[in-house]
């Protein structure tokens, strides 16, 4: 890994969420991360380094991806060692299928970003798939959930394919990007 002495924003998830595409959508660079339609072809952390010196951070995806099970278990040390040592993350970017939202390990990530205290906020993605009217109560069910467990997160809904949202995920992840150490 690079030295962690520049703002990083690390964006988490299930694998085949859509993390590499909302990177790509973000930054308005279509082959920025390598994006596919196989899971788990995210298998190290990829650091993208911006214009000024901060980074972008694609993480493995966790789930169902089919990579050999000794790899698997090298993601989750490899995941909670970058949370807890990198000195210049500013914030989680933690995206969430909006059909299949807070499975076990979203949880696990949410309660993780609360511990280590890096905010986070939720991207629902794939909102291009689901009406608005759907998306929107998808949207109401997963804040309603998370406000029973006494988080806040940020939450939006996102699609990397239409745009939707592009513009308040971009605000927030550069307002961290921009924080001072």
């Amino acid at each position: 890994m690079p030295p962690g002495d520049a703002a990083e924003v690390a964006f988490a998830g299930r694998s085949n969420v859509g993390k590499s595409s909302a990177i790509n959508a973000l930054t308005n660079r279509k082959g920025l991360a390598r994006s596919s339609k196989t899971p788990g072809r995210t298998q190290l952390i990829n650091f993208f380094s911006l214009d000024n010196g901060a980074r972008l951070v694609d993480l493995p995806g966790y789930g169902y991806a089919r990579v050999p099970e000794r790899t698997r278990r090298r993601w989750r040390p490899l995941i909670e060692g970058y949370f807890r040592n990198r000195a210049g993350l500013r914030g989680i970017v933690l995206l969430m299928d909006v059909r299949h939202p807070l499975k076990e390990f979203d949880w696990r990530m949410l309660e993780w970003s609360r511990t280590l205290g890096h905010p986070c906020h939720i991207l629902l993605t794939k909102a291009d798939k689901l009406g608005y009217g759907k998306a929107k109560s998808g949207l109401m069910g997963v804040r309603r959930e998370l406000a029973q467990q006494g988080m806040h997160p940020g939450l939006q809904l996102f699609s990397a394919a239409t745009k939707l949202g592009r513009q308040e995920a971009e605000t927030r992840v550069l307002a961290w990007l921009q924080e001072r150490f």
